[in-house]
């Protein structure tokens, strides 16, 4: 009897032991199973993350460090700090580029202002002395015309430190941008017709100005021999100003218009004139766009071209006083 009972007692107690072991290890293995979820978890949110993403997803792909957290997987780590350094890196170059950018950009700009000095000297000189031949005159005028083509160029690239969008009047932009190619018109035997219906727009009149001496001069440059003339026209359209310049030159042929825009493009009438840069129209597009404007342009090889300016009416701009 005595022996049964510790006999029972030890199999009560090996059966609550047994029992222990099995509650335990379902235990741990409850914990591990979710222990092993979680992580399996975190690193399928982590390799989501860093997988590559659609475009419409993400718009700065450079920023998906700002995305994440540091995981806490050893493959993870290691992949998270490799990309931190590789982005830090990275950041750094390009700051050091911009940074280079900026000093050439100043420095460019510094260059021009002191070229322009001299130059205005000699545009003042040339129209003082008549005895100078036209010649001087209009290579003194192209030297000009080059130098603000690059300080345009450098601007258009910074816009919005330069520019002011406010009301102008195109009569008096238009006017100044005759006066300034007075004598090349006169020497060219161009007439100049005006017809402004709509004065006012919403644009920086100094950049307009630069871009209509872009398209007067290609005028000036591609004339026909004779009966040459030059008409400049503004409309209201809608809600819409569009300001037109015609000339009746030699034209664009056709499979080059739709190339007049891109950067260096000469074209047909460049390569046979020798004339053009091809930076002229490309500038002036670049500064349309910063602008909020649309420009376009058509022609007819040996009849004629026409050059549109579109300006939106965006009460946005206005600013009361």
């Amino acid at each position: 009897m005595r022996t049964f009972f510790v006999f029972d007692i030890r199999d009560e107690y090996l059966a609550l032991y047994y029992n222990y072991e099995i509650s335990l290890y379902n235990l741990l293995k409850q914990v591990y199973t979710i222990k092993k979820d979680n992580i399996i978890y975190g690193k399928y949110l982590f390799y989501q993350l860093i997988k590559p993403l659609p475009k419409e997803e993400l718009d700065k792909k450079y920023l998906i460090l700002e995305m994440m957290s540091r995981p806490s997987f050893y493959e993870g780590k290691i992949l998270y700090d490799t990309i931190y350094e590789t982005d830090k890196s990275m950041i750094e170059n390009v700051n050091e580029y911009l940074s280079n950018i900026e000093d050439f950009k100043d420095y460019i700009e510094m260059w021009i202002h002191e070229v322009k000095i001299p130059i205005s000297s000699l545009v003042l000189m040339s129209h003082n002395h008549k005895e100078l031949n036209n010649t001087y005159i209009n290579e003194v005028k192209k030297l000009n015309d080059y130098v603000d083509q690059v300080l345009y160029y450098v601007r258009s690239n910074y816009a919005e430190n330069d520019y002011i969008i406010k009301e102008n009047n195109l009569d008096k932009i238009i006017k100044d941008v005759i006066l300034k190619n007075k004598d090349e018109l006169l020497l060219n035997n161009i007439n100049i017709e005006t017809n402004i219906k709509e004065n006012k727009v919403l644009t920086d009149s100094k950049w307009l100005e630069f871009i209509l001496n872009q398209i007067i001069n290609n005028s000036i440059k591609y004339k026909k021999d004779n009966d040459s003339i030059i008409k400049i026209e503004s409309l209201k359209e809608n809600d819409k100003t569009i300001l037109s310049i015609y000339d009746n030159g030699i034209g664009i042929n056709k499979k080059d218009i739709k190339n007049v825009f891109k950067k260096s493009f000469t074209g047909e009438n460049g390569r046979n004139l020798s004339k053009s840069t091809g930076m002229g129209l490309y500038i002036a597009k670049r500064l349309c766009d910063k602008l909020g404007h649309k420009i376009l342009i058509e022609s007819e090889k040996n009849e004629y071209t026409i050059v549109k300016i579109i300006f939106g009416n965006n009460d946005y701009y206005k600013i009361d006083n």
